[in-house]
C-alpha cells in the first residue's frame, strides 16, 4: 500500500507549501495529495509534479495522509523526499 511506503520513510515533506518546495527543489521521489483537500491547495502540487515527472498518488482524506505521516490533523500533501 503507497500509504505504507510514506509511513515508513525516512525523510519526508509535511503540507503544501513544504511539498511544492521540496518539488521545486527537485528533492522528492513521490508526492500524496488527499482528494477532499480544496482543490486550490493541491492543483499547483499536481502541476508541478508533472512538470518534474514525480508520480502523484491520491489519497481519498486528509485525516489518513495526517495519520501516515505521523501528524494527529488532516494533511492536504505530503511527499517522500530523496535520500
Amino acid at each position: 500500500m503507497p500509504l505504507d511506503q510514506l509511513k515508513n520513510a525516512n525523510n519526508r515533506a509535511v503540507g503544501t507549501k513544504q511539498v511544492l518546495k521540496a518539488i521545486e527543489d527537485n528533492n522528492v521521489s513521490l508526492v500524496f495529495v488527499a482528494q477532499d483537500a480544496d482543490a486550490k491547495l493541491i492543483e499547483p502540487i499536481k502541476k508541478s509534479s508533472v512538470e518534474h515527472g514525480i508520480d502523484v498518488i491520491c489519497v481519498s482524506q486528509r485525516i489518513d495522509l495526517g495519520q501516515a505521516c505521523g501528524i494527529d490533523v488532516g494533511a492536504a500533501a505530503a511527499a517522500i523526499l530523496k535520500d
